[in-house]
């Protein structure tokens, strides 16, 4: 199939290119090793974050098991609130839940079997393979009930011949490290979910507002390479929503179990609702992204609007981080959005061709994806689009019926002639109108006018 894309520009100079390459390695290479440098930082106070609460969590485990569960080595207790703390965010509460239903259906699955076929080193691998069956077949998947129903088999099915009473201990102190953990966790040392939650969406929001205003930059200069560019960027945003979706999951834990974080939940939610959107918003700047290279290749005509509207959506995104962060009414945001609508229906009334004509349409679908994340529904998230790009489109190009409005009254409007032709005419309708009366009390039939 022929390209019908017009030829490319004349080749600029190799030293030219060469530097303007260079510059955009070290650009990048700035851009990324900053990008870098903050998401470890934030790893970094995470990992401090559960290493505290891990310490304290064992070191009271084990004091809580000494004093309450008498002398030995209860080594099981702080382990068990290790094994809390230590799992994944948002998963804390199940995660002790499992612990225990392990502990649990090893000690059961152990007993049984050791009773049954004695000890020995077959015994032992024959119940720790029947304790992980069962515990797969319960659970579905691996994770801390199958770890713990496993280890519990193993120690009842060696240890137990030689040191009596051993199931009751270890479940005292499953029950202690659980719940000394999840005591660490959401009574002592509860995380602020609103500040872990905007931490997390931070690099989400700035990538997604930047490349925004790259894709504005690269209408404005119609440099495709620069679009290019901004899609490259946000197709990295994967690792990123992982993380906010984990996050976000254990915000949500924190604002349920910990009575010190309630009175954030209405902020929590709020917030949640928004990040919920970051993965369609994404998906929509990368779909404009893709397009306006498109436009650009094919020499489309843009708008001046049109770049604007952009530059109003990427602000649009970064004020929603901040509303959200403010715990107040999102009145900004929608201020912001529906201005990048209205411009956008103006660049439309302009005259635009295919592509950029798709290009709008994307715009006001991300348009309406961040209405719906500041908590309107669809269609109303949809008709105040609507009624924006509508508004800027007869802003520049009025309907047709105003136009002959604003003509005829021109017409008629101008100085002494203009009153003498606009009597006439009134005069001219009533004579017409009175004799259509008088014909229609004669009982005459009424008079047609000409076709046309």
């Amino acid at each position: 199939m022929v390209d019908e894309r017009p030829a490319e520009e004349p080749a600029r100079s190799p030293l030219g290119e060469a530097a303007e390459r260079s510059g955009r390695r070290v650009a990048h290479a700035r851009r990324v090793g900053g990008q870098a440098g903050r998401v470890r930082l934030r790893q970094l106070e995470i990992t401090l974050v559960i290493a505290v609460q891990a310490g304290l969590a064992s070191a009271l485990a084990a004091l809580i098991a000494h004093k309450f569960l008498g002398p030995g080595a209860h080594v099981f207790a702080p382990a068990a609130a290790v094994a809390t703390i230590a799992t994944a965010i948002g998963q804390r509460a199940r995660r002790t839940f499992e612990l225990l239903g392990g502990v649990g259906l090893g000690i059961v699955i152990g007993d049984l079997l050791r009773f049954a076929l004695g000890n020995g080193p077959w015994q032992t691998g024959l119940v720790v393979g029947l304790a992980i069956a069962i515990a797969l077949v319960v659970a579905g998947r691996g994770g801390a009930l199958v770890g713990q129903a496993g280890g519990t088999a193993v120690l009842i099915s060696t240890l137990a011949p030689m040191e009596r009473g051993l199931e009751l201990p270890r479940i005292f102190d499953a029950l202690v490290g659980g719940a000394v953990g999840m005591l660490v966790v959401v009574l002592l040392l509860p995380v602020n979910p609103i500040r872990v939650l905007d931490r997390a969406s931070a690099p989400i929001v700035a990538r997604l507002s930047d490349q925004t205003d790259e894709i504005a930059e690269a209408l404005r200069q119609r440099d495709s390479d620069r679009a290019i560019r901004a899609l490259d960027q946000l197709r990295g945003l994967e690792p990123d929503l992982a993380r906010l979706n984990e996050t976000l999951s254990g915000a949500e834990e924190v604002v349920t179990l910990a009575p010190a974080r309630w009175h954030r939940r209405a902020q929590f939610h709020r917030y949640a609702h928004a990040i919920a959107h970051f993965e369609r918003l994404a998906l929509d700047v990368r779909v404009m992204a893709r397009r306006a290279s498109t436009a650009i290749q094919y020499r489309e005509p843009i708008p001046d609007e049109l770049p604007a509207a952009f530059v109003r959506l990427a602000d649009a995104v970064r004020v929603m981080r901040q509303e959200c962060r403010a715990a107040d009414t999102f009145d900004r945001t929608p201020a912001l959005v529906l201005e990048a609508a209205d411009l956008a229906g103006r660049a439309w009334a302009r005259g635009v061709n295919s592509f950029v004509d798709s290009l709008i349409t994307d715009l006001r679908s991300g348009a309406s994806d961040l209405l719906r994340a500041i908590g309107h529904e669809p269609e109303e998230a949809n008709r105040l689009v609507r009624t924006a790009a509508g508004a800027g489109q007869r802003a520049i190009r009025p309907p047709a019926y105003q136009r002959l409005h604003r003509a005829s009254r021109q017409k008629f409007s101008a100085g002494p002639e203009g009153r003498m032709r606009r009597a006439a005419l009134r005069a001219s309708l009533r004579s017409r109108s009175g004799q259509a009366r008088a014909r229609k009390r004669a009982g005459l039939p009424q008079r047609r006018s000409p076709a046309r």
